[in-house]
């Protein structure tokens, strides 16, 4: 099962208690460690956390700063804990914009959980669904039309994934917003969506369960019928 999150509400979480931005994204860090701790336990294959989109270089520079080290903080101190678990790390998204010491915190991460065989963790930094798909349009337009295999293949060369994931099953977005925000766009087209109002922050091995469980009640038809529905006849 592949599980994305997009995680909102640091900042709301933050100013609703008196506290600076920075100390929200650093309660932010801690539901990481705690839905990460819990998806393993849940059996999860793939988990896919939006940490940094493209669009969030809009906001105020020393926020930016504060954002990606603590990425690199994160990497340096919880891949061991990675190790230990069996977790393979993915950071997806563009590398190019990124300072020299995160670039090389994401290499050694990658490098030294790459024969891990549980848990895929998957973290998207500098991350544009839209931007990725365009990248690959220019890619492949000398080649003609590309088949199926060659399009993902390609598209996990632009976002840095590897290995290749499977799509979504189920997408969960805290906070309370009910949009997408150029997440996975290709990857979640049949993913099943939950919005919650609880803030980032606030999200535990409770909350994943509650998702968890509205997904178990959904039927997925990926455009069939419904098991036991009756065929009009024409």
């Amino acid at each position: 099962m592949h599980i994305a999150i997009i995680m909102d509400g640091n900042g709301r979480w933050a100013l609703g208690r008196g506290l600076t931005r920075g100390q929200g994204h650093r309660a932010g860090a801690d539901a990481v460690d705690r839905t990460v701790e819990a998806a393993v336990r849940h059996g999860i294959g793939t988990l896919t956390l939006y940490a940094f989109s493209t669009d969030n270089w809009r906001r105020p520079q020393a926020e930016v700063r504060a954002l990606l080290e603590l990425l690199r903080r994160y990497l340096l101190s919880q891949t061991s804990r990675c190790l230990e678990q069996s977790i393979r790390l993915n950071v997806i998204g563009r590398r190019d914009r990124l300072e020299p010491s995160l670039c090389r915190a994401i290499a050694w991460s990658q490098e030294v959980t790459a024969r891990c065989s549980g848990m895929h963790l998957r973290i998207a930094v500098d991350y544009s669904s839209q931007q990725s798909l365009m990248q690959v349009a220019r890619v492949l337009a000398p080649t003609g039309t590309p088949d199926r295999a060659t399009f993902l293949r390609a598209l996990s060369s632009v976002t840095h994934s590897s290995p290749v994931a499977a799509e979504v099953d189920l997408l969960i977005r805290t906070g309370g917003e009910r949009r997408l925000s150029d997440f996975l766009l290709w990857e979640s087209a049949y993913a099943e969506l939950y919005f919650t109002d609880c803030l980032w922050p606030d999200f535990n091995e409770q909350e994943l369960v509650r998702a968890l469980t509205e997904f178990a009640r959904r039927e997925r038809r990926f455009g069939a019928l419904a098991a036991g529905e009756a065929v009009s006849r024409v």
